[in-house]
């Protein structure tokens, strides 16, 4: 059975858009046949696809046909290279992490070199994949190494955590522990009720890394009072204003821990493994962008163990 290409590219739209009445005014059609569209897609699939919520929402078995309005979309911007075509939207999933660190600088020179712009969705490197499934993005970076159905996997590298808090902090809840100066960077400096009682830093409640080096360190990990704020520079900013200790990247933590701004607690770092994701398909323009994200994630981050 052929599905009707604009059938599926209304479907995409909306699911960008949040609503039916947003993805009209972007189509230039009235509501009333966005939805007519829809309930035909509906029809051939003999399913729902669409949650008709605030802002609208694909079904699981809608997921196959937004993939196919992508990849459609790219390959119709790559049968016209080098013929004044527009501007492409690319969207890619990324970890906030990398995005604060090391993401940016490869994009720049891509939008630089190609009419791109990026439509980037930002998640937890353990979620990132699900947005590949789901026909969401085009490319991801993830923590996950087996490839998604219908996508290739390249190795970038390994993003390393270190635990790191204010001075002032360290001095208030961790007064006479060897910190930020010992002579073995991984000899743990605060003990383990000191530990249990200082407030810590989390991303978000999917943020498992302060989580774990606790655990490590045999803390009792319910113990400890928790923020969170889920934003990657007012993350930072957070630890160094003393709200509590937190893991930072060590791309974004050496500068801090240098200027005394930061000490370190010692304890095991924490070595995250990223891998690049994305359609398995020959678009010129899509491997653009991977090879200059490839080659800025190798030439930043650690190789993977």
């Amino acid at each position: 059975m052929r599905v009707p290409v604009d059938l599926v590219e209304t479907l995409a739209v909306i699911l960008d858009e949040g609503s039916l009445d947003a993805a009209a005014r972007r189509l230039h059609l009235t509501p009333s046949a966005v939805s007519q569209r829809v309930r035909a897609l509906e029809r051939i699939a003999g399913q729902v696809l669409l949650v008709r919520s605030k802002p609208a929402r694909a079904t699981e078995a809608a997921h196959r046909f937004v993939r196919y309005a992508r990849q459609l979309a790219l390959l119709e911007r790559d049968a016209f290279d080098g013929i004044d075509a527009g501007v492409t939207t690319v969207p890619l999933a990324v970890n906030a992490d990398s995005l604060a660190t090391w993401f940016l600088p490869p994009l720049a020179r891509a939008a630089a070199a190609h009419d791109v712009v990026f439509d980037l969705h930002r998640d937890d490197q353990d979620f990132t994949a699900g947005l590949l499934e789901s026909g969401t993005v085009m490319g991801a970076v993830t923590s996950r190494r087996v490839p998604v159905a219908g996508c290739r996997v390249s190795t970038l590298g390994a993003l390393r955590y270190e635990a790191v808090a204010a001075p002032a902090f360290a001095e208030r809840w961790f007064a006479g522990a060897d910190v930020g100066h010992g002579p073995d960077r991984d000899a743990l400096g605060p003990d383990r009720d000191a530990l249990a009682s200082a407030p810590v830093v989390d991303f978000d409640r999917r943020d498992e890394l302060q989580t774990r080096w606790l655990r490590g360190a045999r803390v009792d990990v319910d113990a400890p009072p928790r923020h969170r704020v889920p934003a990657s520079q007012d993350f930072a900013t957070a630890v160094l204003l003393g709200l509590g200790w937190a893991l930072l990247p060590t791309l974004q933590s050496r500068a801090h821990v240098d200027r005394g701004e930061l000490v370190r607690l010692g304890g095991d770092d924490i070595v995250v493994p990223l891998y690049w994701q994305q359609w398995n398909l020959a678009s010129p323009l899509l491997d653009a962008v991977a090879d200059e994200v490839v080659a800025e994630a190798r030439r930043v981050l650690e190789p993977v163990a």
